[in-house]
Protein backbone atom coordinates (compact mmCIF):
# COMPACT_ATOMS: atom_id res chain seq x y z
CA UNK A 1 0.00 0.00 0.00
CA UNK A 2 1.76 3.95 -1.04
CA UNK A 3 0.78 6.68 0.91
CA UNK A 4 0.45 9.76 0.05
CA UNK A 5 0.84 12.51 2.29
CA UNK A 6 0.29 16.18 0.90
CA UNK A 7 2.58 18.51 2.77
CA UNK A 8 1.06 22.09 4.29
CA UNK A 9 2.86 23.41 1.44
CA UNK A 10 1.71 21.48 -1.22
CA UNK A 11 -1.59 22.42 0.12
CA UNK A 12 -0.69 26.27 -0.56
CA UNK A 13 0.47 25.91 -3.79
CA UNK A 14 -2.58 24.10 -4.98
CA UNK A 15 -4.64 26.74 -2.74
CA UNK A 16 -2.79 29.62 -4.79
CA UNK A 17 -2.87 28.00 -8.26
CA UNK A 18 -6.95 27.59 -7.41
CA UNK A 19 -6.99 31.55 -6.67
CA UNK A 20 -4.87 32.03 -10.13
CA UNK A 21 -7.84 30.26 -12.14
CA UNK A 22 -10.55 31.82 -10.21
CA UNK A 23 -8.73 35.64 -11.02
CA UNK A 24 -8.48 34.64 -14.28
CA UNK A 25 -11.77 33.17 -15.13
CA UNK A 26 -13.39 36.17 -13.51
CA UNK A 27 -11.35 39.05 -15.51
CA UNK A 28 -12.60 37.10 -18.64
CA UNK A 29 -16.24 37.56 -17.58
CA UNK A 30 -16.23 40.79 -16.73
CA UNK A 31 -14.13 42.34 -19.55
CA UNK A 32 -14.62 46.06 -18.06
CA UNK A 33 -11.63 46.41 -16.01
CA UNK A 34 -9.97 44.00 -19.08
CA UNK A 35 -11.16 46.70 -21.42
CA UNK A 36 -9.95 50.11 -19.51
CA UNK A 37 -6.71 48.30 -18.32
CA UNK A 38 -5.91 47.53 -22.08
CA UNK A 39 -7.69 49.76 -24.49
CA UNK A 40 -6.38 53.08 -22.73
CA UNK A 41 -2.78 52.48 -23.29
CA UNK A 42 -3.20 51.18 -26.62
CA UNK A 43 -4.56 54.35 -27.64
CA UNK A 44 -2.12 56.19 -26.00
CA UNK A 45 0.56 54.37 -28.39
CA UNK A 46 -1.11 54.52 -31.64
CA UNK A 47 -2.08 58.59 -30.84
CA UNK A 48 0.88 59.93 -28.71
CA UNK A 49 3.45 58.02 -30.34
CA UNK A 50 2.89 59.73 -33.33
CA UNK A 51 1.79 63.46 -32.06
CA UNK A 52 5.17 63.77 -30.02
CA UNK A 53 7.45 62.04 -32.12
CA UNK A 54 8.70 65.73 -32.83
CA UNK A 55 8.26 67.25 -29.70
CA UNK A 56 10.58 64.58 -27.52
CA UNK A 57 13.97 65.13 -27.47
CA UNK A 58 15.41 61.61 -27.81
CA UNK A 59 19.56 63.28 -28.10
CA UNK A 60 22.08 60.27 -27.48
CA UNK A 61 19.86 57.95 -29.34
CA UNK A 62 19.38 59.50 -33.03
CA UNK A 63 18.57 55.83 -34.51
CA UNK A 64 15.20 55.35 -32.37
CA UNK A 65 12.22 57.26 -32.72
CA UNK A 66 9.63 58.24 -30.12
CA UNK A 67 7.17 55.33 -30.96
CA UNK A 68 10.14 52.59 -30.18
CA UNK A 69 11.03 54.50 -27.30
CA UNK A 70 7.40 54.79 -25.74
CA UNK A 71 6.28 51.48 -26.72
CA UNK A 72 8.23 49.58 -23.39
CA UNK A 73 6.85 52.63 -20.89
CA UNK A 74 2.94 52.28 -22.51
CA UNK A 75 3.42 48.55 -21.98
CA UNK A 76 4.89 49.15 -18.11
CA UNK A 77 1.84 51.65 -18.08
CA UNK A 78 -0.29 48.73 -18.90
CA UNK A 79 0.92 46.99 -15.73
CA UNK A 80 0.37 49.75 -13.71
CA UNK A 81 -3.59 50.18 -14.83
CA UNK A 82 -4.25 47.24 -14.19
CA UNK A 83 -2.44 46.13 -11.43
CA UNK A 84 -3.61 48.89 -9.76
CA UNK A 85 -7.68 47.72 -10.36
CA UNK A 86 -6.19 44.39 -8.19
CA UNK A 87 -8.24 44.54 -5.38
CA UNK A 88 -11.54 45.74 -7.02
CA UNK A 89 -12.65 42.15 -7.14
CA UNK A 90 -11.77 42.13 -3.47
CA UNK A 91 -14.77 44.57 -2.86
CA UNK A 92 -17.07 42.42 -4.85
CA UNK A 93 -15.94 39.20 -2.60
CA UNK A 94 -16.31 40.43 0.22
CA UNK A 95 -19.71 41.93 -0.45
CA UNK A 96 -20.98 39.27 -1.98
CA UNK A 97 -19.41 37.17 1.59
CA UNK A 98 -17.22 34.91 -0.52
CA UNK A 99 -14.32 36.75 1.46
CA UNK A 100 -15.47 35.43 4.30
CA UNK A 101 -15.69 32.06 3.00
CA UNK A 102 -12.59 31.67 1.69
CA UNK A 103 -10.69 32.84 4.98
CA UNK A 104 -12.58 30.61 7.03
CA UNK A 105 -10.70 27.83 5.33
CA UNK A 106 -7.47 25.91 6.74
CA UNK A 107 -5.74 27.83 3.70
CA UNK A 108 -4.12 30.73 4.17
CA UNK A 109 -4.77 34.52 3.59
CA UNK A 110 -0.66 34.66 2.38
CA UNK A 111 -1.81 31.78 -0.07
CA UNK A 112 -4.80 32.94 -1.70
CA UNK A 113 -3.06 36.46 -1.84
CA UNK A 114 -0.29 34.75 -3.56
CA UNK A 115 -2.95 33.31 -5.70
CA UNK A 116 -4.73 36.40 -6.92
CA UNK A 117 -1.54 38.17 -7.82
CA UNK A 118 0.02 35.74 -9.75
CA UNK A 119 -3.70 35.09 -11.69
CA UNK A 120 -3.21 38.97 -11.93
CA UNK A 121 0.28 38.89 -13.05
CA UNK A 122 -0.72 36.60 -15.90
CA UNK A 123 -3.58 38.55 -17.11
CA UNK A 124 -1.06 41.91 -17.24
CA UNK A 125 1.99 39.65 -19.39
CA UNK A 126 -0.67 39.20 -21.91
CA UNK A 127 -1.77 42.62 -21.77
CA UNK A 128 1.20 44.66 -21.95
CA UNK A 129 2.38 41.82 -24.55
CA UNK A 130 -0.52 42.64 -26.59
CA UNK A 131 0.53 46.41 -26.37
CA UNK A 132 3.92 45.31 -27.32
CA UNK A 133 2.74 43.89 -30.62
CA UNK A 134 0.69 46.90 -31.17
CA UNK A 135 3.73 48.96 -31.06
CA UNK A 136 5.64 46.54 -33.27
CA UNK A 137 2.83 46.69 -35.79
CA UNK A 138 2.84 50.62 -35.79
CA UNK A 139 6.51 50.63 -36.69
CA UNK A 140 8.20 50.35 -33.36
CA UNK A 141 11.84 48.64 -33.54
CA UNK A 142 12.01 46.84 -30.54
CA UNK A 143 13.48 42.85 -29.85
CA UNK A 144 15.09 41.25 -26.85
CA UNK A 145 18.70 41.78 -25.82
CA UNK A 146 19.23 38.98 -22.90
CA UNK A 147 21.63 41.00 -21.04
CA UNK A 148 18.03 43.13 -19.87
CA UNK A 149 16.53 40.22 -19.17
CA UNK A 150 17.26 39.68 -15.21
CA UNK A 151 16.61 43.47 -14.60
CA UNK A 152 13.06 43.46 -16.59
CA UNK A 153 12.12 40.13 -14.60
CA UNK A 154 12.85 41.38 -11.47
CA UNK A 155 11.60 45.37 -11.93
CA UNK A 156 8.12 44.00 -13.56
CA UNK A 157 7.18 41.32 -10.56
CA UNK A 158 8.07 43.92 -7.74
CA UNK A 159 5.78 46.20 -9.79
CA UNK A 160 2.72 44.18 -10.24
CA UNK A 161 3.49 42.66 -6.68
CA UNK A 162 3.68 46.33 -4.96
CA UNK A 163 0.90 48.14 -7.25
CA UNK A 164 -1.20 45.09 -6.65
CA UNK A 165 -0.70 44.67 -2.91
CA UNK A 166 -1.82 48.14 -2.26
CA UNK A 167 -5.04 47.88 -4.19
CA UNK A 168 -5.77 44.84 -2.06
CA UNK A 169 -4.95 46.41 1.06
CA UNK A 170 -6.80 49.35 0.04
CA UNK A 171 -9.59 47.20 -0.97
CA UNK A 172 -9.87 45.56 2.54
CA UNK A 173 -9.72 48.72 4.31
CA UNK A 174 -12.57 50.79 1.84
CA UNK A 175 -14.50 47.17 1.05
CA UNK A 176 -16.46 50.28 -1.29
CA UNK A 177 -16.10 50.34 -5.15
CA UNK A 178 -16.19 53.94 -4.77
CA UNK A 179 -13.01 54.33 -2.92
CA UNK A 180 -10.75 51.66 -4.75
CA UNK A 181 -12.24 54.35 -8.27
CA UNK A 182 -10.83 56.80 -6.64
CA UNK A 183 -7.57 55.44 -5.72
CA UNK A 184 -7.42 54.22 -9.24
CA UNK A 185 -7.51 57.99 -10.75
CA UNK A 186 -5.98 59.85 -8.00
CA UNK A 187 -2.76 57.73 -8.10
CA UNK A 188 -2.11 56.38 -11.54
CA UNK A 189 -2.13 59.59 -12.99
CA UNK A 190 0.68 61.46 -10.72
CA UNK A 191 2.85 57.98 -10.68
CA UNK A 192 3.27 57.97 -14.71
CA UNK A 193 3.67 61.79 -15.45
CA UNK A 194 6.20 61.74 -12.36
CA UNK A 195 8.11 58.64 -14.25
CA UNK A 196 10.42 58.16 -16.96
CA UNK A 197 7.82 55.84 -18.75
CA UNK A 198 6.54 58.24 -21.41
CA UNK A 199 9.41 60.74 -21.57
CA UNK A 200 13.47 60.36 -21.06
CA UNK A 201 14.82 62.26 -18.10
CA UNK A 202 16.19 64.81 -20.09
CA UNK A 203 12.96 65.97 -21.35
CA UNK A 204 11.34 66.40 -17.94
CA UNK A 205 12.00 70.08 -15.60
CA UNK A 206 15.31 69.60 -13.18
CA UNK A 207 12.91 69.57 -10.26
CA UNK A 208 11.00 66.46 -11.94
CA UNK A 209 14.11 64.34 -12.16
CA UNK A 210 14.77 63.07 -8.97
CA UNK A 211 11.73 61.87 -8.37
CA UNK A 212 11.27 60.35 -11.32
CA UNK A 213 14.47 58.17 -10.49
CA UNK A 214 12.99 56.95 -7.36
CA UNK A 215 9.40 56.02 -9.25
CA UNK A 216 8.75 52.06 -9.17
CA UNK A 217 6.98 53.40 -12.67
CA UNK A 218 10.33 54.51 -13.95
CA UNK A 219 12.75 51.60 -12.54
CA UNK A 220 10.17 48.84 -14.53
CA UNK A 221 9.76 51.32 -17.50
CA UNK A 222 13.92 51.71 -17.88
CA UNK A 223 14.45 47.80 -17.01
CA UNK A 224 11.99 46.86 -20.25
CA UNK A 225 13.79 49.56 -22.55
CA UNK A 226 16.83 47.12 -21.05
CA UNK A 227 15.60 44.55 -22.50
CA UNK A 228 14.00 45.42 -25.67
CA UNK A 229 15.81 48.14 -26.89
CA UNK A 230 19.43 47.54 -24.82
CA UNK A 231 19.22 50.37 -23.73
CA UNK A 232 21.35 50.89 -20.12
CA UNK A 233 19.22 49.38 -16.61
CA UNK A 234 18.14 51.25 -13.83
CA UNK A 235 20.69 50.68 -10.79
CA UNK A 236 20.64 47.78 -9.05
CA UNK A 237 19.85 49.76 -5.78
CA UNK A 238 16.68 50.62 -6.81
CA UNK A 239 15.64 47.59 -8.17
CA UNK A 240 16.38 45.68 -5.11
CA UNK A 241 15.15 48.82 -3.03
CA UNK A 242 11.50 48.38 -4.95
CA UNK A 243 11.69 44.49 -3.93
CA UNK A 244 12.39 44.95 -0.59
CA UNK A 245 9.06 47.27 -0.43
CA UNK A 246 6.92 44.70 -2.78
CA UNK A 247 7.48 42.66 0.17
CA UNK A 248 6.63 44.42 2.91
CA UNK A 249 3.10 45.49 1.00
CA UNK A 250 2.30 42.25 0.39
CA UNK A 251 2.64 41.21 3.98
CA UNK A 252 0.28 44.44 5.07
CA UNK A 253 -2.24 42.95 2.18
CA UNK A 254 -2.16 39.45 3.44
CA UNK A 255 -2.67 40.14 7.20
CA UNK A 256 -5.06 42.60 6.35
CA UNK A 257 -6.71 40.46 4.01
CA UNK A 258 -7.14 38.17 6.89
CA UNK A 259 -8.42 40.41 8.91
CA UNK A 260 -11.54 41.42 6.46
CA UNK A 261 -12.54 37.81 5.64
CA UNK A 262 -13.87 38.06 9.90
CA UNK A 263 -14.98 41.27 9.37
CA UNK A 264 -19.41 41.26 8.68
CA UNK A 265 -20.17 41.97 5.08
Amino acid sequence: MVVVVVGEGDAMLDAALLVARRSLVASIRRPVVLTFSLVQPMLWMALFGFLFERSVSLAGAESMDYLTFVAPGIAVMTILFGASQSGISLVRDHQSGMLGRMVATRTSATAQLTGKLLGDGIRLAIQASIVLLLGLALGARIGVHVAGLGYALASTLTLIVGLASVSCLLATLARTPELMGAYVHVVNMPLLFTSTALLPRRSLPDWLVPVAANNPLSVAAESARALLLGAAPPAMASVLVQGLVAMALFGLASASLARAGRLPS
